[in-house]
């Protein structure tokens, strides 16, 4: 599973969906936090080799993606400081209703992303570049379903990036966001290491091909593959929010 996890993340995002699940139905006396720290681990190398292989086909505006990484890691550390201070029920609720959203505005938009014509670099762009890194970085550290594909929107819909390249650019977000959250877990003794290293072989593995299908086959197929993860995600988090105990 953590191979697949792997192929699916490094195109569109979402390899949680696939990661999580399978953690907690083959630990099910495992304390829900240490496989969660454990998924981060696995997650994090195959996001890295992903974004290796990215910035070799693809060019970054820094001035923007910096700010962004830097601020995701802020905003991770945040937002998993918060998990105890605040309730994550209510957002849980929401997050199937807000992916369809997000949905429906790329879907009737089909344009969108299909050319990379990122805006002029300014200071009002890299400071969203910030706010999307903190905001989001926060929302992974504090929840967490999804993250890739909120950041994967946000670089197309506010920088004009294609979908190639805002993959590349969420890679980078991500990883940050990841090594908060571990760097975070590691403290309190969370982390099965040896599991975590194992399965992280095996995403990298997946993250190599996924990364070559999307760099091969471009911008149009990590949009078809960004719409069916979303899908997927909203139809999960609802049943997750509305359907079970």
């Amino acid at each position: 599973m953590a191979f697949f996890a792997g192929l699916v993340d490094a195109v569109a995002g979402g390899g949680g969906l696939i990661q999580v699940p399978a953690l907690f139905a083959a630990y099910p006396d495992a304390p829900p936090a240490t496989l969660l720290s454990t998924n981060k681990v696995s997650a994090v190398g195959g996001t890295l080799n992903a974004a290796r292989r990215y910035l070799r086909h693809v060019s970054l505006p820094w001035a923007v993606v910096g700010p962004a990484i830097v601020a995701g890691f802020v905003g991770s550390l945040l937002g998993a400081n918060a998990v105890s201070n605040f309730p994550a029920e209510p957002l849980r609720k929401a997050l199937p209703f807000v992916l369809l959203l997000l949905l429906m505005y790329t879907w009737f938009q089909p344009s969108l992303g299909e050319i990379h014509a990122p805006k002029g670099i300014n200071r009002f762009q890299q400071l969203k570049g910030i706010l999307l890194g903190i905001s989001i970085g926060f929302y992974d550290g504090f929840f967490g379903p999804g993250t890739g594909s909120f950041l994967l929107f946000g670089f197309v819909r506010f920088f004009g990036f294609d979908f190639l390249h805002a993959s590349a650019a969420t890679k980078l977000v991500n990883v940050a966001t990841n090594l908060a959250a571990i760097l975070l877990l590691a403290s309190f003794g969370q982390i099965n290491w040896t599991l975590g290293f194992a399965m992280m072989v095996a995403n990298i593995a997946g993250s190599q091909f996924g990364s070559r299908l999307a760099i091969k086959h471009g911008s149009a197929f990590v949009r078809k593959a960004f719409l069916a993860i979303v899908s997927i995600l909203i139809l999960k988090s609802a049943w997750n929010a509305y359907f079970l105990n």
